[in-house]
């Protein structure tokens, strides 16, 4: 079977090694990387399953290097970071970031989130028995297969959470789905503040889309997010 390479790039030495001595007691190979130029590299030289970047690094910052990364590479991304603020979370989760810690972080907790990014993955990369059915609604063209959303015609650039939220909100319209449910379905955890991750993607995702308010992601106020078909 073959052992999951976890990229960790982080400049403190000592979160570095927490982080690598929780991820190998897992029994994965962990990857170090102190600054950003060199993760863009690492994962440009190895098969790495998944990535764990620190925003605040020398040479390339992790939100550059998520971008460099992202050109060529769709494995999960998990920042780690001390920044907290709503828009350091949003900006992260816009350029392609799949999950977000502050710090000071749980080890554990981190572990886990790993397993579960990992999990969604493997999940996505295995193949279908059949072709997914394309889903036009609404002005989009959604395609499972390729994992690409048109409106209108033209392209919209998706991360691979945003575009799972899409799909699965497209699947079922008029369906509503608490932030809670889309937590556990997509991201195949419980955790807390799961919700607020699900409003950050939403608020992205809707931006992304260029929608007027309720066009395609509608809100149901205490109950959770529908799709408006």
């Amino acid at each position: 079977m073959k052992q999951i390479t976890i990229l960790v790039a982080e400049d403190d030495p000592e979160i570095a090694d927490l982080v690598e001595m929780h991820l190998e007691k897992e029994g994965y190979r962990v990857l170090k990387a102190a600054d950003g130029r060199a993760a863009v590299l690492a994962a440009q030289s190895h098969a790495v399953d998944l990535a764990i970047l620190d925003i605040m690094m020398p040479k390339l910052d992790g939100l550059e290097a998520t971008r460099q990364i992202r050109e060529h590479n769709r494995m999960p991304i998990i920042f780690l970071s001390a920044k907290t603020s709503d828009m350091d979370k949003i900006t992260g989760l816009v350029i392609g970031a799949d999950d977000y810690m502050t710090k000071p972080f749980n080890p554990m907790e981190l572990v886990a989130r790993v397993k579960a990014q990992l999990r969604r993955s493997m999940q996505l990369s295995q193949p279908a028995a059949e072709t997914s059915a394309v889903i036009e609604l609404a002005g989009l063209t959604i395609d499972p297969d390729k994992r690409s959303v048109l409106r209108y015609g033209e392209a919209v650039e998706l991360t691979p959470k945003e575009f799972d939220i899409l799909h699965l909100l497209a699947s079922h319209p008029n369906k509503v789905y608490s932030a809670d449910n889309l937590f556990r379905q997509l991201w195949g955890e419980a955790y807390y503040e799961g919700g607020n991750t699900v409003m950050v993607h939403i608020r992205t995702l809707r931006k992304k889309l260029g929608e007027d308010k309720d066009k395609w992601i509608k809100t149901i106020w205490g109950v959770g997010y529908t799709f408006n078909a």
